[in-house]
């Protein structure tokens, strides 16, 4: 059983690869616990926010909207590859998914095409949402797509857990789309974490973040 990685452990992991991280005031208790546990966790899911403007996005991530309350992810992922803590625990990210995908991510096999909406995502993933306007035009910079990488790679080596274990939104809950938008695939995400995690220091995307 995986119980969740402490907020600073994971702050000070990150910080220590070169990221960029503000820490929203208030993030390490702002969370959605009392409507249920946070684990064990078994991934990490990205998301696009929808959104223009940095700040205009972190504020809609840490407060959410009505009839969806904040935290709406743990970070938020901005263009220029800064990273906003915005919440700590069970955050509503990840909806209602699919069982068969939870299935197969625990064990990290093949993921199945997701065509269900059963399963509570919220209590089993960590959550990132990117700054994105989600219409399949705006462009990924690649210093977004290098935290994005980053903040799986920090959470997979903590867990003892491969690439196979970072999902997208689109493969957990049916309709789903994001994210999505030229620069970005999931596999090309995958590929990155999966160097960060066989190379270290050495992998290309470690090498982009100290550079910047």
């Amino acid at each position: 059983m995986a119980n969740p990685m402490s907020g600073s452990q994971f702050t000070k992991a990150v910080r220590s690869l070169g990221i960029d991280v503000i820490e929203r005031p208030g993030w390490l208790t702002h969370n959605r616990n009392h409507k249920g546990p946070w684990g064990p966790v078994h991934g990490v899911m990205h998301h696009h926010t929808v959104t223009r403007g940095t700040m205009h996005t972190v504020e809609i991530c840490e407060d959410g909207y009505t009839g969806l309350p904040g935290p709406l992810c743990h970070g938020v992922i901005a263009k220029a590859g800064t990273l906003y803590m915005v919440g700590w625990g069970r955050a509503n990210h990840a909806g209602l998914g699919d069982d068969d995908v939870l299935r197969a991510i625990i064990p990290e096999r093949a993921l199945p095409t997701d065509d269900e909406a059963n399963t509570d995502g919220n209590r089993h993933f960590y959550g990132f949402e990117s700054e994105n306007m989600g219409d399949g035009k705006d462009p990924w910079p690649r210093a977004q797509l290098d935290t994005m990488a980053a903040v799986s790679y920090v959470i997979a080596n903590h867990h003892g857990w491969t690439e196979k274990s970072t999902l997208m939104h689109s493969e957990w809950q049916p309709g789903k789309t994001d994210p999505r938008g030229p620069g970005f695939t999931a596999d090309g995400l995958r590929a990155d974490i999966r160097s960060m995690l066989r190379y270290g220091p050495g992998s290309p995307v470690m090498k982009r973040i100290r550079a910047r």
